[in-house]
């Protein structure tokens, strides 16, 4: 039995709920949040990954575009985030010689340069230029509809024009038709192509879109689709929400781990279960949001998830501390090579054959993946360690949960996934990462590696899905019904009292504080 009601009960403390609780206790309404772990935060942490250095990584989630400066503004946020010098550097191997395709932040004279020396003309790079510019149209449009109620995607193609390229070819058809009719080189291709393969395992050509929807959202953060660090760490950004949540008298509570969501009968009230150290709660709230997956709410619902519906997630992580950057073979600064994303293995070609091996099962033979120092953008993180320290995370693609769902060959899989990312990176550099990892006092190498498996294990995420599963438009069908407020803002499950809040929202993906920011909007305007 209830002991006590609630406005609203938010289950999961991840920063989405977190933003919720923020948004409704503001406004003045009495708020729950119940996290299951003994801290705040969920994907959006900052973690001391290595004994014996102090050093907080941001462990599962990395970078910040999507978050909008509305909810900066509408909460309070105390949050710096930091460019990039560098956007990308791609080294590869043209024959026995080494080089890399450099872009920077902004693009320059040294982007040019870069293209015209890979490529051999200045074709690719105009042909790099055109797309992106049409690329931006589209995000101008889209971002500001992002804190409002959902438009439907005919609307936003009047707003393009109904001959647009841009929304054709990323919208109407699979993205890889784009990419190879407007680049010709295959290195460029694959740079453009790795935002869609995000935490998305999918060819280029798929029919279902997935990617294309994938690298939407990669592309419009802010109007800009400018990734930037979190200064102080991915743990500032969650610091920063929980402050506001508990300013405006927001109750969290951690280890409390929700067991039962049930809905009122006639669609209206809800009881939330839960345990901690002292046992078993039950409150009632007028309605729960869930920052949960989808799939892990259809069980707290006293439902039986279909296995055939779980999410499956499809990325390596690898954290790393070094005693020293590498130097590459190309000759490239390392503080510049490494101070945005280095693209590995990421050609068209090689992207599309690390697919196909996946798909048929094997670990790819060349593991496509892309790397980020933070250190060199906010060395705040790094505490007080040896001089010449840096972080370093690799983020593998083609690593679906499949992979690894055999327990009699998952730790040898896993093994064999890490050495070939590392290797996919070793390759270009004159000091193999072994040579300039740190070593903990007790002489292991500060790396760590998580599959799919290890991040639902540690998270909950169904399959390891960094999204709680695919990506959806960021908008609605035009046929959609959006006659109720949990509908028009991408929020509804079929209980009128339970909401989502989370990244399984339409719009929630990434760190962005838009599923909380939906929700909340969405309880605000039934009042």
């Amino acid at each position: 039995m209830a002991t006590k009601t609630y406005d609203v009960v938010v289950a999961g403390g991840g920063h989405n709920g977190l933003t919720a609780a923020a948004y409704l206790s503001r406004a003045g309404l009495s708020v729950l949040v119940l996290e299951r772990l003994d801290h705040v935060g969920g994907a959006a942490i900052s973690a001391q990954a290595f004994e014996g250095f102090p050093t907080r990584l941001s462990r599962y989630s990395y970078l910040v575009s999507l978050l909008p400066e509305q909810i900066r503004t509408d909460l309070g946020l105390d949050i710096e985030l930091g460019s990039r010098q560098t956007a990308s550097y791609s080294p590869f191997l043209d024959g026995t010689d080494p080089t890399g395709l450099l872009v920077e932040t902004p693009e320059g004279e040294a982007t040019a340069a870069s293209f015209r020396a890979a490529t051999g003309s200045d074709d690719e790079y105009a042909a790099w230029q055109s797309f992106y510019a049409e690329v931006a149209t589209l995000a101008a449009v889209v971002a500001p509809t992002l804190t409002d109620p959902l438009p439907t995607g005919s609307a936003l193609k009047a707003r393009l024009g109904a001959e647009s390229r841009i929304w054709r070819d990323l919208v109407e058809r699979p993205l890889g038709e784009a990419i190879e009719r407007r680049f010709s080189d295959d290195l460029v291709r694959g740079v453009v192509a790795t935002d869609a393969l995000i935490g998305t395992f999918a060819g280029l050509g798929d029919p279902s879109l997935i990617q294309n929807r994938c690298f939407l959202y990669h592309l419009i953060g802010n109007g800009t689709g400018e990734w930037r660090v979190p200064v102080g760490g991915m743990g500032a950004v969650t610091g920063a929400i929980t402050k506001a949540a508990r300013a405006g008298g927001a109750e969290i509570l951690t280890s409390a781990r929700v067991t039962s969501i049930r809905g009122g009968a006639s669609g209206e009230g809800a009881e939330v279960t839960w345990t901690d150290a002292d046992g078993e709660h039950t409150v009632a709230a007028g309605h729960v949001l869930s920052g949960l997956a989808p799939f892990v709410l259809d069980g707290l619902l006293g439902r039986t998830p279909d296995p055939a519906t779980k999410p499956q997630g499809a990325q390596l992580k690898i954290n790393m501390l070094l005693d020293r950057l590498p130097r590459l073979r190309s000759g490239e600064d390392p503080k510049v090579a490494f101070a945005g994303t280095l693209h590995l293995g990421e050609s068209y070609s090689q992207i599309e054959k690390a697919y196909a091996e996946a798909a048929a099962g094997s670990v790819p033979t060349e593991m496509p993946g892309e790397v980020y120092c933070h250190s060199l953008t906010d060395p705040s993180i790094l505490g007080d360690v040896p001089a010449g320290t840096q972080t370093l995370t690799y983020f593998g693609l083609h690593a679906p949960a499949s992979l690894f769902d055999d327990p009699a060959t998952r730790e040898e899989r896993k093994a064999l996934a890490l050495e070939r990312a590392i290797a996919s990176l070793d390759q270009h550099l004159v000091d193999p990462i072994a040579s300039v990892v740190a070593h903990d006092p007790a002489g292991n190498a500060c790396i760590e590696a998580k599959i799919p498996q290890e991040i639902e294990a540690d998270l909950a995420m169904p399959g390891g899905h960094i999204f709680h599963g695919d990506l959806a438009w960021p908008w609605a069908p035009d046929d959609a019904d959006l006659s109720t407020p949990a509908a028009r803002w991408g929020v509804a499950t079929d209980i009128g009292s339970v909401l989502l809040c989370g990244s399984g929202a339409r719009r929630g993906g990434a760190v962005s504080g838009l599923g909380g920011h939906n929700a909340a909007q969405a309880i605000l305007e039934l009042r």
